[in-house]
């Protein structure tokens, strides 16, 4: 049994902690926050120990895992502190509020070899992955255009009760949606190679409002279309058109297949048990004997730090583009 810190007790944090309570290899022994009110009700829920100071559970003894569940902007310090006690650490997406610190973020995965990971699901969505098999055994023909369709009449959405998403250092929909998108494209198609894009904020510091772009990917063009604060439903949806039919995921996990003279057919409706899928796998690799020297080179299923970071590089070129065409240093 591996005892989890649940380091950060918003809403995510309370999806962490159900699957590690889920998990007959898991269970959560501590939660820490900010509020003390907040983590003294966590602790309630879930039998647990509460503390305010990460620095403070991550030290403990008996802690296993950490999972990283605060503000982008402080990820690496909770992640590096964590690592330093020799825990391993899940970290919430995105790796970082940029690519910079995210590359900090990939040397500290790189210096242990405890296992790492960061909580992107699209890696376990069993639409997702539909999508992936269909694509790559030619059912759709050859791929000509990949389609990032984004709608939110409200931002941050009423749930997300946090000040931080509003700030364009580290919140906006971009960030906190579309590197869920883009990890999907890179999953099926590779690096995303250049971006073209212009964007328009709510305000000086304030999240984006509007992002209309391009980008590449493995000779494939791909469009983005964000707009927030808009009079439609949300929308969250990746299309890949090819030349002798199209497959769409709508609402995160739905995935829609067409072709020309046809109506659309939902092919899955699965929304899969995603978190719970990555505990398990997370489980099995503390649970392994063979260790190599990162956690980014194991054989596992986990989204490395390395993973995590390629899409984050992808983020930052959108937001610096301005109108021109920027490449991908998927290297720096």
């Amino acid at each position: 049994m591996y005892n989890v810190a649940i380091v950060g007790c918003g809403v995510i944090g309370h999806r962490l902690a159900d699957a590690f309570s889920a998990h007959e290899g898991t269970t959560v022994w501590g939660a820490c926050d900010l509020v003390a009110s907040k983590v003294e009700s966590f602790a309630e829920e879930y039998d647990c120990a509460a503390y305010t100071d990460y620095e403070t559970i991550v030290a403990e003894d008996a802690v296993d895992v950490v999972y990283v569940g605060v503000p982008p902007t402080v990820h690496r310090e909770v992640v590096e502190a964590a690592i330093d006690a020799e825990k391993a650490v899940i970290c919430e997406k995105p790796i970082a509020e940029d690519a910079t610190v995210g590359a900090e973020l990939v040397a500290l995965e790189e210096s242990t070899d405890r296992p790492t990971a960061i909580n992107l699901p699209f890696r376990y969505t069993p639409g997702v992955r539909e999508l992936i098999d269909r694509v790559d055994a030619g059912e759709i023909g050859e791929s000509q255009r990949i389609e990032l369709t984004f709608r939110f009449p409200q931002w941050p959405r009423e749930w997300q009760d946090v000040e931080w998403l509003a700030g364009r250092e580290q919140g906006g929909p971009l960030r906190e949606v579309g590197t869920h998108y883009l990890f999907g494209v890179q999953e099926a198609f590779g690096a995303v190679d250049w971006v073209n894009a212009d964007i328009d904020y709510t305000a000086p510091d304030r999240y984006e409002e509007s992002i209309t772009g391009y980008f590449g990917v493995e000779g494939i063009g791909g469009t983005i279309d964000l707009l927030a604060d808009c009079g439609a439903d949300e929308q969250n949806s990746m299309t890949v058109v090819g030349t002798e039919g199209s497959l769409t995921l709508l609402d995160w996990y739905r995935l829609a297949e067409s072709a020309e003279g046809e109506e659309q057919q939902v092919v899955v409706d699965d929304p899969g048990e995603n978190t719970l899928a990555l505990v398990d796998e997370f489980v099995a690799e503390l649970d392994s004997e063979r260790r190599q020297s990162s956690a980014a080179d194991s054989g596992g299923d986990l989204v490395s730090f390395a993973e995590a970071n390629r899409v984050q590089e992808v983020v930052d070129a959108i937001f610096a583009s301005e109108g021109e065409r920027v490449v991908v240093d998927t290297e720096a």
